[in-house]
């Protein structure tokens, strides 16, 4: 059975150039890269490069850069970090400049502003603080998935420690205006973060240009190995370390370096960064045109947040008078992959907190799907889609008595 590929949100594909420059460290150069030999001393040079190649794709200095196992780890350090931040350590402005001068002063903050549709990661970090006696506020959005600016600066109180913010959602793949949040973190000194999980290798990103504090990747986002992150941290950010043990990472992340995942990142960040703007002409292309294709072979089919800007690989349409679930099972079948929503709340009964949030009925939330492409999708994948998500709406449809009631009613 041909087999198609259209959810690269959720994972992608390590690249072969990338597993090439991983598997020497598997075998002859498994050296510790703590260790002052010369074993240690190559893997320690690997480390290092990775770091500037990872710093490269987002503008950032190499020794602002920690790596993480993940996405998750990298939204939790950041938030309990910023929370937690007088139990140090720090970045001095030594080891990297912030552009809102010296280290900021601001006393121990109980309050943290978030959205309503970011990531679990994110999420539940903030429930957890709640339980702890933090405050949090969690901005709406608008039917396209942005926050209001203005909602923002009403949220800002003297206790306000942090905001954190998603770049690019992971559902609907809507951007946030990072730049415009930035200005309004630093005129009131509050720190921020935001989640590039879903955004970086996808759209340019340059740290000081966005005024963020703190910025989280996770590699197998970006074609680089599961396991394996990157937490952004500003030159002079007070931020609390999570785990404790040896002194690497400048204290901020205690543990061996996995080696061969940290250079795969690295292969992963250069490649995109050279490829980025030819990858979002083409992927955008495709995309577009799924989404038309889609559009026009399923009646009462509608784009959700197609008015706002959003990452070149990423459309949800919602499908009424189907399951969602059942559609993707459907579809599964015939050979195509695709998702409900997150990969991380797969098998969650309830409909998506993010399709929700925008305005949509949990029927129609329920019934949508996100199709994500990636960097060496084809125009024969898209025929595929083409082909099969409009027989399988079309069978599920004939046997729903609530798209005949949907039917009816337009």
């Amino acid at each position: 059975m041909n087999r198609v590929y259209l959810d690269f949100n959720a994972t992608t594909p390590v690249e072969p150039e990338v597993l090439d420059a991983m598997l020497p460290y598997f075998s002859a150069e498994f050296g510790n890269a703590a260790s002052i030999h010369t074993f240690g001393q190559k893997s320690r040079a690997a480390v290092e490069t990775a770091r500037e190649k990872v710093a490269a794709l987002i503008g950032a200095r190499p020794q602002e850069i920690v790596f993480t196992s993940g996405g998750t780890e990298s939204d939790n350090h950041a938030i309990f970090g910023i929370v937690a931040q007088p139990l140090l350590p720090t970045l001095s402005e030594a080891e990297g400049s912030s552009p809102k001068g010296a280290v900021r002063s601001r006393q121990i903050g109980r309050h943290i502003i978030t959205s309503v549709i970011e990531h679990e990661a994110v999420l539940n970090a903030c429930q957890a603080l709640e339980k702890e006696g933090i405050r949090v506020t969690y901005l709406r959005t608008d039917r396209e998935g942005q926050i209001e600016l203005e909602e923002l600066h009403r949220a800002i109180r003297p206790e306000t420690i942090l905001i954190t913010i998603m770049h690019a959602n992971n559902e609907l793949g809507s951007v946030q205006p990072l730049e415009e949040i930035g200005r309004i973190a630093a005129e009131a000194d509050v720190y921020f973060h935001t989640d590039a999980v879903q955004s970086a290798g996808k759209i340019p990103i340059n740290v000081d240009a966005l005024g963020v504090d703190l910025l989280s990747i996770s590699g197998h986002k970006l074609y680089a190995p599961k396991g394996i992150g990157a937490l952004y941290i500003r030159g002079g950010t007070r931020l609390r370390q999570l785990l404790y043990g040896g002194h690497h990472q400048r204290g901020f992340r205690p543990g061996t370096e996995n080696v061969a995942a940290i250079v795969g990142l690295g292969k992963a960040a250069e490649i995109a960064r050279k490829s980025l703007a030819e990858d979002a002409r083409r992927v955008s292309t495709f995309r577009d045109n799924l989404q038309q294709g889609l559009l026009q072979r399923v009646p009462q089919s509608r784009v959700n947040g197609a008015a706002a800007p959003r990452t070149p690989n990423t459309t949800n349409l919602v499908f009424p008078g189907v399951e969602g679930e059942a559609l993707l099972i459907a579809l599964d079948l015939r050979g195509l992959a695709c998702s409900t929503g997150a990969a991380c709340s797969s098998g969650a009964v309830e409909p998506s907190h993010v399709l929700t949030a925008i305005g949509l009925p949990p029927e129609e939330a329920r019934a949508s799907l996100r199709f994500s492409l990636g960097r060496h999708t084809t125009s024969a994948d898209l025929d595929f889609a083409l082909n099969v998500v409009p027989a399988a709406v079309a069978q599920l449809r004939e046997l729903s008595p609530a798209y005949r009631k949907v039917a009816k009613a337009g």
